[in-house]
């Protein structure tokens, strides 16, 4: 921005709020203080007390202490007085100076090697104030701000935020224990990812084993059906009978003596196929039906010879000794 002979000059009667500054070119150690109303006013008094060639405007104001760049009146009245100001002519950058601290002027050269140290020391001091002013702004922090703050110097980290070296210590292993935390979150995302992907290339592999297995199981289901359909068209007991067989712990006491009779007769091989038995177990039942066959047949007889007897006793003495005769018509 251009310097002008009016920038900063207040109206008549206008109150002006002075504020002490201290200014100083870019590559120089000596300062200069002065008090302004504004930045333009600030501007005008840097050229004429740090001699900048009018030819070199516009001169840009930034921080003495990282290089920040002051181009707004609100935040210029914001500063805390005596705060440290570079001159920047035209296109001049600027270089970190260290000279409070006593040491050693560092050249441009030094500073061109050294930019991306010095860059991230001060960046976690920007994170730091962030953090000062509002202790909530922590969980917005990234993952690498947050190992900047656990890398910095507990000591300059407890000067930029005021707090004992015990606090900051207990604030730095916090901090790794967050970190920590979204690792393991990171890497249980990861495990999760890599168990759903080898779900998902099981789940292709079983369903392929599935249909062979499918396909193999109608293959043979078919040839079974031919066996058991030859193997029942050489039986001809009905499916009740079977069912009987099958389910019954005693069959034979479960079918009527016509079932029985035709179970008996039935050929053993032919029935045993029928019932998906072997023959030992097969001739076993039909042993079982014949006696009990026999058994009932022996009882129909004792029953008829009861019923025999029973009748004779119930006939008159006269007609069992006088048998009848056929009436004879008179002549």
């Amino acid at each position: 921005m251009e310097v002008t002979g009016d920038a900063g000059v207040p109206e008549s009667g206008e109150i002006r709020t002075l504020k002490p500054c201290l200014l100083r070119r870019n590559h120089s150690r000596e300062q200069h203080g002065v008090a302004a109303s504004c930045l333009e006013d600030l501007r005008s008094k840097a050229c004429d007390i740090l001699a900048i060639d009018k030819s070199l405007t516009p001169v840009t104001l930034v921080l003495a202490e990282d290089g920040t760049i002051v181009d707004d009146d609100d935040y210029f009245l914001c500063l805390p007085s005596n705060t440290k100001f570079v001159a920047l002519a035209n296109n001049e950058k600027w270089a970190y100076n260290n000279s409070d601290g006593g040491t050693a002027w560092i050249s441009q050269e030094s500073f061109d090697v050294d930019e991306t140290d010095r860059g991230a020391g001060l960046k976690w001091k920007n994170v730091a104030r962030q953090l000062k002013e509002d202790l909530s702004s922590i969980i917005l922090l990234s993952e690498e701000d947050l190992q900047m703050l656990v890398d910095a110097p507990c000591a300059d980290l407890a000067q930029e935020l005021l707090q004992s070296c015990a606090t900051v210590q207990q604030l730095q292993h916090t901090l790794q224990q967050v970190l920590d935390q979204r690792e393991e979150v990171r890497q249980s995302k990861q495990l999760l990812q890599l168990y759903l992907e080898a779900l998902e290339k099981e789940g292709s592999l079983l369903s392929k084993q599935e249909e062979s297995k499918a396909a193999l199981g109608e293959e043979a289901d078919a040839v079974d059906t031919g066996i058991s359909r030859k193997a029942s068209s050489d039986v001809t007991l009905a499916s009740h009978i079977l069912t009987a067989l099958r389910e019954k712990p005693a069959p034979e006491l479960s079918l009527s003596s016509q079932d029985l009779e035709l179970v008996t007769r039935e050929d053993p091989k032919a029935l045993a196929v029928a019932l998906n038995w072997d023959i030992r177990k097969t001739e076993t039942v039909q042993e079982a039906c014949e006696r009990e066959l026999a058994l009932r047949l022996q009882q129909m007889q004792s029953l008829h010879s009861l019923r025999s007897i029973s009748a004779r006793k119930a006939s008159p003495p006269g007609e069992r000794q006088n048998p009848k005769r056929a009436k004879q018509e008179p002549t």
